[in-house]
């Protein structure tokens, strides 16, 4: 097997892609936070799915293809597939925002939780090595089945702890960050024990890999998910402040009594009299 480097730059990859994990989670968390506090169905509705970009486009999937920055085979240049990447995508938030909307409406269940943790974790699992088959080498790629076994044990357990916190966190800042960053150490988990499962089989007879650099996929892909999760951050803030300063208790009116003139002989006279 070729050498492979995981952490081509360093601690840079791991460090940024923990740090759009974690950024992810939270502005998920934030949203789904105010998807329970909604008095409407559409409202509730909005949220998640903002929700659901969040965790599953930016605190998964953008994870992913940051810490892959850091991946290289010096025998051969790595490349990706454009139309399999955008897959990829859709079946993270498509999962995520599945788990949100089974586990979020309707009464609260450790059955409803469990499943939507196994369903959400199989989504994650999916994205995962959609992204992976993207992948071209100049060779081909296997995988080692007990590493891909404990991948889907980690992307399971992430996704329900992930769906536990979106449905039961209370409280301020302090507990969001807390299980923001819970979960953006369990996400970056299963993506590197994912990619310790890799095999790369190289193949002098097979042709030059074709399709886009990492750099240039990566960075149209960074600079919208950015503007996307910048975006649902500043509109659950918006919210929270709307609902902190617009919706506070009436103020009872001023009522302002007036004496009534009394007359010589120290009676009040009735209104409308002389």
């Amino acid at each position: 097997m070729p050498e492979i480097h995981h952490f081509a730059y360093g601690w840079f990859n791991p460090a940024l892609a923990y740090l759009v994990a974690f950024s992810g989670s939270l502005t998920g968390l934030v949203c789904t936070t105010r998807a329970r506090a909604a008095g409407t169905r559409a409202r509730r509705a909005r949220w998640l799915v903002l929700g659901s970009v969040s965790i599953g486009g930016a605190g998964i999937w953008l994870m992913h293809f940051l810490a892959m920055l850091g991946f290289d085979i010096p025998a051969s240049p790595v490349r990706y597939d454009p139309l399999t990447t955008v897959a990829s995508l859709l079946f993270a938030v498509a999962a995520v925002g599945l788990g949100l909307f089974f586990v979020g409406t309707g009464r609260k269940s450790v059955g409803k939780l469990l499943v939507g943790g196994v369903f959400t974790g199989s989504g994650v699992v999916a994205m995962h090595y959609t992204g992976m088959y993207a992948m071209r080498v100049s060779g081909h790629v296997g995988y080692d089945e007990g590493l891909v076994l404990a991948s889907v044990v980690i992307a399971i357990v992430a996704a329900t702890v992930a769906l536990w916190f979106t449905v039961s966190v209370h409280g301020g800042w302090r507990s969001l960050i807390t299980a923001a960053a819970i979960m953006g150490v369990a996400v970056c988990g299963m993506h590197y024990t994912a990619m310790a499962a890799l095999r790369v089989h190289l193949d002098s007879t097979a042709g030059p890999a074709t399709g886009m650099t990492p750099t240039l996929l990566i960075l149209p892909i960074f600079i919208v998910a950015a503007a996307t999760l910048l975006g649902s951050f500043v509109s659950a803030l918006q919210a929270m402040t709307q609902e902190e300063f617009g919706t506070g208790p009436t103020p009872a009116p001023l009522m302002v009594r007036v004496p009534r003139p009394r007359t010589s002989s120290g009676v009040h006279s009735a209104p409308g009299r002389d």
